[in-house]
């Protein structure tokens, strides 16, 4: 694996570009994101252990429960906050009786692959622990987030259900399924055999993927790391009862550039193809967008995503499986 292993070997200048890149990035998201944005019902909210488990909620008027959106920020498993959450789309979501959560969950300083996946399970868990007290429907939550949010929103909704009935924490015993999902320039896959396959280039030389993991240099293509790559790759564990989604990418579409710098197409639409590819056979509802569609371009994509998650919510399906 010569682009995975060159990963460990890029200069200390490449690394604090791509870091820098990031930064601004999040800063943009942030600005864009706090535009006429109200404060939350609730701030802060404890939903585990760590420093990084607090989560903010806002409450859809209504006086019986309300659907709920969780949104699980982006940055590359490395940065990004839930203040990342756009005003669009809260506003969008609290116009149509969706109550919206934003989390934080630990990033790879603080705790390696299963941690972002199972700490914003556990979030899910915890909403619906308090379902009743916050006037929120547990039986109807959509996952959504950008980037690194995106795969673990996907993560979550096709993994097998983490509830453990018999646990002492009653949180833990709560389901961790989804109604549906929205994620913006998703990876479906975290496995850098896998981003060599559908994308070339050096996509699988991203300064985030091996501190995501914690691997060693000589542990980059053992059974070990092949293990971890399958597990923290949603496409995975795709199966005929999991739920649909919907996926918006805004990356060029088609090959990579020849001087593709590592790490370019992390958010490649191929990701997105890849996976509807996977969902159809099973007749599992895969809306996919790009910004240069007519329909579901970048200024209307927040209100054709909660469009889609209206319609679940509501138990519609697909008009070619009616």
């Amino acid at each position: 694996m010569p682009h995975v292993r060159s990963i460990l070997v890029l200069t200390l200048g490449l690394i604090l570009v791509g870091a820098n890149r990031d930064v601004g990035a999040q800063a943009q998201q942030k600005k864009g994101a706090a535009a006429d944005k109200p404060s939350p019902d609730m701030a802060d909210i404890k939903y585990g252990p760590h420093e990084r488990n607090v989560l903010d909620l806002w409450k859809a008027k209504s006086d019986s429960p309300t659907p709920l959106l969780v949104f699980i920020h982006g940055g590359g498993f490395r940065a990004g906050d839930k203040s990342q959450l756009a005003a669009a789309l809260l506003t969008r979501c609290l116009e149509s009786k969706i109550s919206v959560a934003s989390i934080n969950y630990r990033l790879s300083q603080h705790a390696t692959f299963p941690a972002p996946m199972l700490d914003s399970a556990r979030a899910v868990q915890f909403i619906r622990s308090k379902a009743k007290e916050w006037n929120l429907d547990k039986t109807r939550i959509a996952a959504s987030g950008g980037s690194a949010g995106a795969g673990i929103s996907l993560w979550l909704g096709f993994h097998e259900d983490l509830a453990d009935p018999k646990n002492a924490d009653p949180v833990l015993r709560e389901s961790t399924r989804l109604t549906c999902m929205g994620v913006m320039g998703a990876q479906s896959s975290y496995d850098p055999r896998f981003f060599q396959k559908i994308i070339g280039g050096k996509a699988d030389e991203h300064p985030a993927l091996m501190p995501f993991y914690g691997l060693k240099e000589d542990e980059l293509d053992s059974p070990k790391a092949h293990k971890l790559y399958e597990e923290a790759s949603a496409i995975n564990y795709v199966t005929k009862d999991d739920p649909p989604v919907f996926m918006f990418y805004n990356e060029p579409k088609g090959p990579l550039p020849e001087d593709a710098r590592p790490g370019q197409g992390i958010h490649h639409p191929n990701f997105g193809t890849a996976l509807q590819e996977k969902l159809d056979p099973h007749g599992i509802e895969c809306v996919l967008r790009h910004v240069d569609d007519h329909r579901g371009g970048r200024r209307d994509m927040n209100s054709e995503m909660v469009e889609f998650f209206l319609k679940h919510f509501r138990g519609e399906k697909p008009a070619a499986t009616k």
